[in-house]
């Protein structure tokens, strides 16, 4: 009779992230934006269409992965997050997204938008 050999699990050492230098995050432009309106894309598990005012006359249109976490997305009209508004548009699914919503999320899926304080207003730039 052949014996059963206990079978080691092995956990997966995390992975340091690659280092920037802090002239490389300068460039990156993080700025507060308030959310006119959200709506899901079509024929996707995942991504919302946002127009988000920056205070640059224009709204932008951004798409965000974050449909399952808003089942609603009417939730998100009037909040203002935080983005990272210095991006080269990107197509997605067919719709151009111009910036990306800074969000946190754990492995057990706890969720969090960034949000700024109360009285922030559109534009506003972190520092």
């Amino acid at each position: 009779m052949e014996e059963k050999k206990e079978e080691k699990k092995i956990e997966p050492k995390p992975v340091a992230p690659a280092k920037i230098s802090y002239d490389d995050f300068a460039k990156v432009e993080i700025r507060a934006g308030k959310i006119l309106s959200a709506e899901k894309i079509p024929d996707t598990d995942k991504l919302l269409k946002l127009m988000v005012d920056f205070a640059e006359g224009t709204p932008r249109q951004i798409v965000s992965g974050i449909s399952a976490y808003f089942p609603n997305p009417a939730v998100l009209v009037g909040k203002t997050c935080m983005f990272v508004t210095n991006l080269e548009p990107r197509t997605i699914k067919g719709f151009e997204s111009n910036g990306m919503l800074f969000a946190v999320s754990t492995p057990e899926g706890v969720f969090s938008l960034l949000e700024p304080k109360e009285g922030i207003p559109p534009g506003c730039k972190a520092k």
